[in-house]
């Protein structure tokens, strides 16, 4: 059975296998401070141009996610998201678990902008509402869309003149910067804190966290002991991520993801199949009318997205670093015979 179910689903990258496997059994301090983090952070801190950043290295994007929130706000302050962001709809409520209100906006490509944001703040005033202060946007969205350099810019702007931290989820950030145009030094000049996702592009598991902003670091581990994020063999995370950002090997990887992507692109537009979203990334979500859409699920495993009109059914198709093209003809042929 073919599957495009998402991007998390094989194991790492062969070049990250053999990184673990050179290193296993060299004894290592624990909870990140060995020399296997120190080089994958003053890594990232060279790829970002930033080179008095916080890197943290954490397991999962639920978890960083809800761990930097945790340690970014005061109790009475929330964050903003479109509603269809992943801390609004995939993590079972971890940010407001510590007691931050998400504001959800209605994007309709999943995107924030400037006005979304100023209806926010424009809604919420005096002490008897939270406090609008962190911006929660991920680079893809959750559509599959991508945020523009000069999208991400007006928002980095807005924020700045409105006393709001800017937070970018990056767990398919690679997949962004292969989509658009942005740039890991990008991130660091218009963003307080962001993450880099490895979990999927390559890694077996592993995110970093990138915080920019001087006043966001102070204490930062102990929020993330507290949360139950510092990983005890922390070096595991940081032989990972030097491995994948060596020789520009993060972004071929979400290149071929892409590639893969826009092949099956082609296809749908082919044969005059639908999407919902106009999504450059490695996430597609065609419309499939309902009678169609049992049988494709039967051959090619797929997350249902939603329900459009009375007989469309939008499904999500999502390629990878692994992504073969024999796994491309094998979904073209399918779909002809539909």
């Amino acid at each position: 059975m073919l599957s495009f179910r998402n991007d998390y689903s094989e194991g790492a990258h062969p070049s990250v296998l053999h990184a673990l496997e050179a290193i296993n059994l060299e004894q290592m301090p624990g909870y990140g401070l060995d020399r296997c983090c120190q080089e994958a952070a003053d890594a990232i801190r060279s790829l970002c141009a930033a080179p008095e950043a916080d890197i943290h290295f954490l397991v999962g994007g639920t978890q960083v996610n809800k761990t930097a929130i945790a340690a970014f706000l005061r109790p009475y302050e929330a964050a903003v998201a479109a509603e269809s962001g992943h801390i609004c709809v995939h993590e079972t409520g971890a940010v407001e678990q510590d007691g931050h209100k998400v504001l959800t906006v209605p994007a309709a490509d999943g995107k924030l902008t400037p006005s979304l944001l100023q209806g926010v703040l424009d809604s919420h005033s005096g002490e008897h509402m939270v406090l609008p202060r962190l911006v929660y946007l991920s680079n893809t969205t959750e559509l599959g869309t991508v945020y523009s350099r000069e999208e991400l810019s007006a928002i980095s702007d807005f924020c700045q003149k409105n006393g709001l931290l800017l937070y970018c989820d990056g767990a398919r950030l690679g997949a962004a910067m292969a989509a658009g145009d942005t740039t890991f030094a990008d991130y660091a000049s218009l963003c307080d804190a962001f993450t880099i996702g490895g979990t999927k592009n390559g890694l077996l598991f592993g995110e970093a966290l990138v915080i920019v902003r001087p006043a966001l670091r102070t204490h930062f581990r102990h929020c993330m002991k507290q949360q139950g994020a510092i990983l005890a063999k922390g070096w595991l995370l940081g032989v990972q991520f030097s491995a994948i950002l060596q020789n520009d090997l993060y972004l071929e990887l979400a290149r071929h993801a892409k590639a893969q992507a826009d092949k099956i692109r082609a296809a749908f537009q082919e044969l005059g199949i639908p999407c919902l979203v106009d999504s450059p990334s490695n996430q597609i979500f065609p419309v499939l009318p309902l009678e169609k859409a049992a049988a494709f699920q039967a051959s090619c495993a797929c997350e249902v997205q939603q329900k459009v009109g009375d007989d469309g059914l939008c499904v999500r198709l999502v390629t990878s670093w692994a992504t073969k093209d024999s796994d491309i003809n094998a979904l073209v042929k399918l779909l002809r015979a539909l």
